[in-house]
């Protein structure tokens, strides 16, 4: 966990809770958007510094985390705790089963862990069957998360279903819609694989061929091999890249529509649930995780995975419509969230289940 994860996408219920009455103490990553003693500082909250290999399936490394949480709790001896993404879920699971402290672990997404290699498949399948067992509460984010738990015989005493992580509908409003002297379109993700840059540049190589007035902007860090790629991109003018960004309304300010082509198993995408909150249409996978956050036609459009052909005749179906039909869009997409994802939702679930103790 980081402190996007913590702090970005839960500080309303961090807040919810010390209204509540509850001390909140938080346990994460400093990672490339500041120090976490800081950041809980200003949020009122203690920090514990925990070093998290997301991807890593190094043993010795889980064993270190499952102790650090372990030791944790024990010092502070907490009546619940939140945990939040894969292995928070596993190792803060693993440590409140063994020393009985009330659980709530909030399933993501189902990560690589749960749908790539047969191996790793079957040793994330067990990890979560020994630490959810016994958690007071699963939050999923999704209907078919749920169901693969169900499928999968991983099981629990009850769940909830989140409209995912939310989004904070005052903090993201809808945003001036620009002209159209020339059509922007956005990626605002991790540069990698299994969120759609390959299909994504692959647009932006073929459109700017023929239509020098339409851009390409991505806004986020690179992870993998994507660095000597997206400079090269740069240099070909093909795309603007602006690295990791703090403030992503800048960037959905100037675009037109956002742009995620990605096939990672999400548990809702809160970089689409915040661009539709901001009245910009949206592209994206006919997928899991991304789908829910468009009505296909109406506030965007949904392409095939792996498919950048898809993606660009999308694109240029998008291009063909009037400004005008392109800010409708957007606006619609706004609605869309106002109704289905307002992050007031999660937090009423999340204190409704809490006050039950």
């Amino acid at each position: 966990s980081t402190n996007i994860s913590v702090f970005k996408l839960r500080s309303e219920l961090i807040e919810a809770l010390q209204k509540s009455g509850f001390d909140v103490v938080v346990a994460f990553q400093s990672g490339k958007l500041g120090d976490g003693k800081t950041i809980s500082k200003e949020h009122k909250c203690a920090f514990y510094e925990v070093k998290i290999d997301r991807r890593g399936k190094n043993p010795f490394h889980d064993l270190k985390l499952l102790n650090k949480y372990k030791k944790i709790i024990k010092e502070i001896k907490p009546d619940i705790v939140l945990a939040f993404t894969a292995k928070c879920d596993i190792y803060g699971g693993l440590a409140c089963r063994m020393l009985k402290v009330t659980f709530y672990p909030n399933i993501t997404g189902l990560g690589k862990g749960l749908t790539e290699g047969k191996l790793t498949k079957i040793i994330t399948k067990f990890l979560y069957k020994i630490s959810i067992k016994k958690s007071k509460c699963v939050f999923f984010q999704n209907e078919s998360d749920k169901k693969f738990f169900i499928d999968n015989k991983i099981k629990f005493q009850k769940s909830i279903v989140l409209p995912g992580s939310g989004v904070n509908l005052e903090k993201f409003k809808p945003l001036d819609y620009p002209n159209d002297k020339k059509i922007i379109f956005t990626y605002i993700a991790r540069v990698m694989k299994a969120k759609g840059i390959d299909e994504f540049l692959e647009a932006a190589r073929t459109i700017r061929k023929d239509n020098k007035n339409i851009e390409f902007h991505i806004c986020g860090y690179c992870e993998e091999d994507y660095k000597v790629i997206i400079e090269n991109e740069v240099k070909k003018k093909n795309i603007i890249y602006h690295g990791l960004v703090d403030d992503v309304s800048k960037c959905e300010k100037m675009s037109h529509c956002i742009v995620l082509p990605s096939f990672h198993p999400e548990g809702i995408s809160n970089v689409l649930l915040e661009a539709a909150a901001s009245a910009r249409p949206i592209i994206t996978t006919n997928r899991v995780g991304c789908k829910e956050t468009v009505d296909n036609n109406k506030t965007g459009y949904l392409i095939k995975e792996k498919d950048s052909k898809d993606l660009i005749d999308k694109m240029n179906l998008f291009i063909k419509l009037s400004n005008n039909e392109r800010k409708k869009m957007g606006l619609l997409g706004r609605n869309k969230i106002e109704k289905e994802f307002d992050r007031n939702i999660v937090i009423d679930k999340y204190m409704m289940e809490i006050g039950e103790l």
